[in-house]
């Protein structure tokens, strides 16, 4: 199959995260498997950008705002003919799709082509009553109504999308996240003893600054463990800052900036422990990342699969209070056999639920039952 999939912004710095990797980590996976990919993108970095992702071939042009908004407003007129040329020849198109110019631009263009296309949210559709959200949706959503399928991670994401698309939209079908256990796999893992990493963008909703509340009482008991912090910032590291001052965590907890993904690799593997303080995530790519590096994980009682990894003893879950992930973290580090037996867990879990075999296996069969003909052409309504 020729297969194309859209996403609003491959960068440097991961800033636009999960939607990204799960897009490159797909199509390699299709590509090792004999299919013809192809990744269409803006691009935003210090250097120019890269023709490959990984394995996967990349058309993009430079990220340029044309409306207020980190993402949303994100675009590049060319991009519109990139998008035209690549959906021609695909026999599968798969939009990465938020609410943001580069998906609405994508479903557009899947439509006027007459291709079969699947829709994957990653937990960005959510009911929302802004003027602006209400005045975006009368063309989003009519164009994300004529995919094939819509891809969702969890049972809430299911509720939230049927909410925004309505009655008699796509079929809504659970596809999770997947990672390549290989590519952090034993030969990469090297932990120091006491380092607790936070690999996420630095955004309110991730909760950096929980993260240092929680290195503050782990420092009380723990005196040589150490805390890192890394990813774009989103407009909190100052106050990141802040609290390490008023905690005088100088030297115990520090911000490393964003990384690419092979430093991230590289970051886990040298982790005791993965702490992601977030509320509210859709799913957590970079827990299933964490796992896949062996490294243990403390997450919170909202993260989108924390039911999953607690059923399967793969990580530890807290109510997100610093003080509970701090108890935590507190406990793995004081209890080698505690931490191998919950790391042993996570790489199970990756291998049985959350391997990109397993993922692209199922992708496949959609590719194949949901575009396997043409949709009808657009009509004005």
């Amino acid at each position: 199959m020729r297969i194309v999939h859209v996403v609003t912004l491959v960068s440097d710095d991961g800033a636009y995260g999960g939607p990204t990797s799960v897009a490159a980590g797909q199509l390699e996976e299709c590509a090792a498997r004999g299919h013809d990919v192809t990744l269409v993108s803006l691009w935003r970095g210090r250097s120019l950008a890269p023709r490959r992702v990984g394995s996967v071939p990349l058309r993009t042009r430079p990220a340029r705002s044309l409306l207020p908004g980190r993402f949303t407003g994100l675009m590049h007129p060319l991009l519109l003919g990139d998008m035209w040329r690549a959906m021609g020849r695909a026999d599968v198109v798969h939009i990465h799709a938020g609410r943001d110019l580069v998906s609405l631009a994508a479903l557009a263009v899947a439509a006027l082509r007459r291709r079969g296309f699947v829709a994957q949210t990653h937990g960005m559709v959510r009911p929302r009553r802004g003027a602006a959200v209400r005045l975006f949706d009368r063309l989003y959503v009519p164009l994300l109504r004529r995919a094939r399928g819509c891809l969702v991670l969890t049972e809430q994401e299911r509720r939230h999308v049927a909410e925004v698309i309505g009655a008699g939209g796509p079929p809504l079908l659970t596809l999770p996240n997947g990672v390549r256990p290989e590519q952090v796999g034993d030969g990469v893992r090297r932990p120091r003893e006491r380092e607790v990493l936070f690999l996420a963008r630095l955004h309110p909703r991730k909760r950096p600054d929980a993260f240092v509340e929680m290195a503050a009482l782990v420092h009380r008991r723990v005196p040589d463990a150490r805390f890192t912090l890394y990813g774009a910032d989103e407009g909190v590291l100052p106050a990141v800052r802040r609290l390490i001052v008023a905690h005088g965590l100088q030297g115990v907890v520090s911000y490393g900036g964003a990384l690419e993904h092979a430093e991230a690799v590289r970051a886990y593997g040298r982790a005791a422990v993965y702490v992601l303080p977030s509320v509210d995530e859709p799913f957590g790519m970079t827990v299933i990342e964490a796992l896949s590096a062996g490294t243990p994980v403390v997450c919170t009682d909202s993260c989108g699969i924390a039911d999953e990894l607690a059923r399967r003893g793969a990580a530890v879950v807290t109510d997100g209070s610093p003080r509970d992930l701090a108890e935590a973290v507190c406990d793995l580090l004081t209890d080698e056999d505690k931490r191998v037996a919950l790391a042993a867990a996570g790489r199970r879990a990756v291998a049985e639920a959350f391997s990109v075999h397993a993922v692209t296996d199922r992708l496949e069969d959609i590719y194949r039952r949901s575009c396997s003909a043409r949709p009808p052409a657009m009509t004005r309504g």
